[in-house]
């Protein structure tokens, strides 16, 4: 990983990077190496204040760009969209519990030769 632009944003107490990452014979970086990535890279960062907030690989190209956001604080790092956080959730078990199970689809009843040629659409 290669960070490209690095701001401070001490209005929201963050640090803003622009990285990228070459990732010859490998599949695009998960959000979770991307985040160990910044965590080496970045000076007194936490795993728990590290918000990757996008990334873009190239199609063919083994090389994925992206924006990642280090907060001083976890209460600072809150005040993001909530869909941005559900992203970062590490517990399966909180995904979970708001999903409600899918109902099973009613089972087809048996159709006969004669029906399924008409529901086909073709004569013969």
């Amino acid at each position: 990983m290669e960070i490209i632009d690095r701001k401070e944003n001490p209005i929201l107490n963050r640090v803003e990077i622009t990285w990228q990452w070459r990732h010859t014979g490998a599949p695009t970086p998960t959000r979770k190496e991307i985040i160990d990535a910044v965590v080496k890279m970045e000076p007194g960062a936490t795993k728990d204040c590290v918000l990757v907030k996008s990334v873009s690989t190239r199609f063919g190209q083994p090389l994925t760009t992206g924006d990642a956001f280090i907060y001083g604080n976890r209460a600072d790092l809150e005040k993001e969209p909530k869909y941005i956080l559900a992203r970062h959730d590490d517990s399966e078990a909180s995904a979970a519990v708001d999903e409600k199970p899918a109902e099973e689809a009613p089972a087809e009843e048996s159709v006969d030769d004669s029906e399924a040629t008409e529901i086909a659409g073709g004569e013969e």
